[in-house]
């Protein structure tokens, strides 16, 4: 997934783990489920924040993120790291990974301007999973495809080659009057250690990542959203329980549901279908939502009420690069 470099790590915490050394004493009885939970990039992230700290200037030399560029074997570094710092890595793994990748952005915002479209009023904004909340900000940044734009025409944060075709219908106008979202451990974006933690989990020598994420944090310190601490399914019931009349409401997430609770996500589902069966054309609501489809690609789906239409409007990669657009503008069972 061009990380070379974890690539490359991640081989050598699993032959540390194999043969007994640190990563063993990390890794062991983290989770039943070491995958679904992220417990390796947990690992990881809390290497990265160590380097990006300045506490691990032996690895900094490999780690793009941090100007490194030695084309040298990083193991050894590794290793010191692991044992050198082992409390502070056993604090971080009993943290959930937080990866608030803007550039999902890019995938969403197509999503929103349809919304907008069809419904022809202003959105309400309601995110589940938000982090720090950098993609309830995404009308900041800047989208162009085929001669349109849409966002914020001056933002210094532009997606303008990440869309394959057929290209999206940026068109507009596009209004957000609402926004506010949820997280069961949000992150404050333009705190220091908050700013920290988000760039420790984005791969080191993934830098235009990285470099977007910057720019992102600095635009937040600007634009100030509510970030709830809150379980998903309650606080999904609680937003819909009333649909404000002469806005659309879009509550979406985007790669969360795997790290819900099963009864958080039926509730959440179960709180969306009532409240789109109350819905009306002055109170429409949409589910917009870009989860996994396969091992290597996300989609992006959206639900729309009244009607309960259900579509797949475009898929793209997991931290939304070549992003293919295939839906038209109007219902898939139309």
């Amino acid at each position: 997934m061009g990380a070379p470099l974890y690539a490359r790590l991640l081989v050598a915490v699993r032959d540390d783990y194999d043969s007994g050394g640190t990563s063993a004493a990390l890794l062991d009885g983290r989770s039943s489920r070491p995958i679904h939970d992220a417990i390796p990039l947990r690992l990881l992230g809390g290497v990265h924040r160590l380097v990006l700290a300045g506490k691990a200037p032996e690895l900094a030399e490999f780690f793009p993120s941090a100007g490194g560029r030695s084309a040298g074997d990083p193991v050894p570094a590794l290793l010191a790291v692991l044992d050198a710092h082992r409390p502070e890595l056993e604090a971080r793994m009993q943290q959930g990974v937080q990866t608030n990748e803007v550039g999902r952005a890019a995938l969403l915002a197509p999503g929103f301007a349809l919304v907008a479209r069809r419904a022809r009023l202003p959105l309400r904004l309601r995110e589940v999973g938000s982090s720090a909340g950098l993609l309830l900000r995404w009308d900041r940044y800047r989208y162009a495809a085929d001669g349109v734009e849409l966002g914020d025409a001056a933002s210094p944060l532009a997606f303008d080659d990440v869309y394959l075709p057929p290209a999206p219908d940026l068109s507009g106008p596009v209004e957000v009057v609402d926004r506010r979202g949820c997280d069961i451990a949000p992150i404050d974006g333009t705190a220091e250690d908050g700013r920290l933690t988000l760039l420790s989990f984005v791969w080191p020598d993934q830098v235009a990542r990285f470099e977007r994420l910057r720019t992102a944090l600095e635009l937040a310190r600007t634009n100030p959203v509510t970030v709830d601490r809150a379980d998903a399914g309650d606080w999904v019931q609680d937003q819909v329980r009333e649909l404000p009349a002469g806005m659309a409401t879009v509550v979406f997430h985007s790669i969360v549901l795997q790290y819900l609770p099963r009864d958080s996500r039926r509730a959440m589902k179960a709180a969306l279908h009532e409240a789109g069966d109350r819905a009306a054309a002055d109170t429409p609501l949409a589910w917009l939502r870009m989860e996994p489809a396969g091992a290597k690609h996300a989609e992006l789906r959206l639900t729309s009420w009244p009607g309960g239409t259900e579509e797949t409007l475009a898929t793209s990669g997991f931290h939304g690069a070549d992003i293919r657009w295939g839906a038209a503008d109007g219902p898939a069972d139309d």
